[in-house]
């Protein structure tokens, strides 16, 4: 369980570096809070972690529910999939938000394999316990 926990420590950490980058961002473009639109730049930054962020939501409970009915190990693996495929995902979507679908398939993948394997294993375990 220790990876899986490294892994859910570091996809905290990695959606807190993209809040960091949204202030910058937020700084740099003179983009006065409350507002959330002003410049494209910062608006990309602004995607990358709300879109993180329900990412998130999904992800951290699958990974504990595969983790628990199937494999620590392939939960963990799957989670550093997510993290690789986050971080190209900010940023090709900074770059051009058109050339995001390899890191949006990196991300999106192993949370759906990880939430629907959860919830295999939870219903299995019903059947079979």
């Amino acid at each position: 369980m220790a990876y899986v926990d490294i892994v859910t420590a570091l996809a905290l950490l990695q959606f807190m570096v993209f809040g960091v980058k949204v202030g910058r961002a937020r700084g740099r473009y003179g983009i006065k809070a409350p507002a959330v639109s002003g410049n494209v730049i910062f608006e990309r930054h602004m995607r990358v972690q709300q879109n993180t962020l329900e990412q998130l939501i999904v992800l951290l409970p699958g990974l504990y529910l595969f983790s628990r009915y199937f494999s620590p190990t392939a939960a963990a693996i799957l989670g550093a999939v997510y993290l690789v495929g986050r971080e190209i995902y900010a940023f090709t979507y900074v770059k051009d938000p058109a050339k995001r679908e390899v890191g949006y398939a990196l991300t999106f993948l192993p949370t759906v394999i990880l939430t629907v394997g959860g919830l295999y294993g939870a219903v299995r375990s019903l059947v079979h316990p």
